[in-house]
């Protein structure tokens, strides 16, 4: 099997090097037999998708360069949150590429519970998604009870001024131009 190992640290200072990951990676894709056509490697926070290596390595595996990616540990590969990096797996899957955590087993995709997983991260990202709304609209909440009011700003026409410079001609593109306001806005003004 062709296999990338992908390595990521947050930083170079601390100490941290992607290498003691690698040297790991390698040592168990030699004990499986597999054959390493690439390494990717990541200095960046894995809090963001658009990493070098890692957006890098997303090309290659559209074009099928390695059958597996094989990482360190899932918060190696990402953490952008439970729902991006079901994302990023989904999207390995359905490149034909297959994915593989050195330190959890159960993270395999072409293990016996590569199924299971998913379905368990799917319901953990969902449940993520649900939290996200229930904070926005705590959040909308306290503010209206703060007295902010929300939406777009209130435009006021003035109606009499509009209907007279249409009358005499002017289009309604103009005329919302010299009001100030937007085509939309006026023709709801006037209707």
């Amino acid at each position: 099997m062709q296999i990338c190992i992908y390595s990521r640290v947050s930083t170079r200072d601390k100490g941290q090097d992607t290498e003691n990951q690698a040297r790991q990676l390698r040592e168990f894709a030699a004990a499986q037999g597999w054959v390493i056509v690439k390494e990717y490697k990541d200095t960046a926070s894995g809090k963001r998708g658009d990493r070098a290596a890692f957006q890098e390595m997303f090309a290659a595996a559209s074009r099928r360069e390695f059958d597996l990616v094989l990482f360190w540990s899932l918060d190696r590969l990402s953490r952008e949150g439970v729902l991006e990096t079901l994302q990023h797996l989904q999207r390995l899957t359905g490149y034909g590429v297959g994915y593989r955590s050195f330190t959890e087993q159960y993270l395999d995709s072409i293990g016996p519970f590569k199924d299971a997983v998913l379905a368990i991260l799917a319901v953990i990202a969902k449940q993520e998604r649900v939290r996200l709304s229930e904070r926005v609209l705590a959040g909308l909440q306290r503010a209206k009870a703060n007295g902010r009011v929300g939406g777009r700003p209130k435009v006021d026409v003035d109606v009499k001024k509009a209907r007279a410079m249409m009358k005499d001609g002017t289009g309604l593109r103009p005329t919302a131009a010299k009001l100030g306001c937007s085509v939309n806005t006026l023709r709801r003004a006037l209707a």
